[in-house]
């Protein structure tokens, strides 16, 4: 029996049409001619008995089948790329692809030099790296290893906890200069102070010493983690910053240390299935290794 479903190719072109708003857009994104990705979109809706996108001046809008084709079409692709990954290297060589996800700050102040000392012993290892605060599903395989900062609670993981960054209020020495030094939880909210903008970002931070947060209380207001890093280090506010990190920094001081501060947890997590191939061991024990290291530097 002949199979007549839709190829990958024509969910892929699809994906790069909706993602880039025109056929020559796609086409730029996947490095294929605009003919070919035309040809596959009119072979998809073919295929499907029902048109995916409205033409116009304008370009393309996808229809709503289409947008709701599109989460499916993303799990094709992240599959497709896991396959790829998979397949660049022998299961028992150090050569092929790693994909690590990991937070913001984690991805940006900590791990570039961890993964430069892995590159320098493993040349042939090619290091991808997402940077999201979300928890990237490791069992659609999403990513091949990620640094988490709670607990993996799917069985189908092998996790191993590397220990716990302390986290508290800093601020730059000129900004406590010009405004002072807060004495007590209560003063905060006569000094400015670097929040998130919406609230779902709020919830993220627990109540600190049993102060209330709310964004109004913020006076700079940034749902990046490393925009407020940014803004910690130039002096616009009072801000929550890792204990490790400020130490890196000589002008950023703890403010009410031990009053306002938590600490997060240090997980590194992979799929189970990953353990029988050599590059994704090397990956996974080095950055064990490497991040029980840094929470040791963390704690105070």
């Amino acid at each position: 029996m002949t199979d007549t479903s839709p190829g990958w190719e024509l969910y892929r072109s699809f994906l790069a049409v909706v993602r880039e708003g025109s056929l020559s857009g796609g086409a730029r994104l996947l490095g294929l001619t605009q003919p070919t990705v035309g040809r596959h979109i009119d072979a998809l809706e073919q295929s499907l008995g029902t048109a995916l996108f409205t033409r116009s001046q304008g370009g393309l809008a996808p229809t709503e089948l289409a947008l709701a084709l599109v989460p499916h079409a993303e799990a094709m692709s992240m599959a497709a790329e896991a396959l790829q990954r998979a397949a660049s290297g022998e299961a028992e060589e150090d050569r092929g692809t790693v994909r690590i996800t990991a937070s913001e700050m984690i991805g940006t102040e900590v791990l570039p030099p961890i993964l430069a000392r892995f590159s320098e012993e493993h040349p042939r290892i090619a290091i991808e790296l997402v940077l999201s605060n979300r928890s990237d599903d490791l069992i659609r395989r999403d990513a091949d290893i990620a640094i988490r900062m709670i607990r993996p609670t799917q069985t189908s993981l092998v996790a191993r906890k590397c220990g716990t960054i302390g986290l508290g209020l800093h601020a730059h020495k000129n900004l406590i200069q010009r405004h002072g030094m807060p004495q007590s939880v209560d003063d905060l909210t006569q000094f400015p102070i670097i929040g998130f903008d919406r609230e779902s970002s709020i919830r993220r931070l627990k109540d600190l010493g049993g102060f209330p947060l709310s964004r109004e209380l913020f006076a700079f207001r940034c749902d990046s983690d490393v925009g407020q890093f940014a803004a910690l280090r130039a002096g616009v506010g009072f801000g929550m910053c890792q204990y490790a990190l400020a130490l890196r920094y000589p002008d950023l001081v703890p403010v009410l240390p031990g009053a306002v501060e938590f600490e997060l947890d240090v997980w590194i997590a992979m799929h189970e299935d990953l353990k029988t191939s050599r590059r994704m061991r090397l990956m996974f024990d080095h950055l064990a290794e490497e991040m029980t290291a840094y929470t040791r530097e963390a704690a105070r």
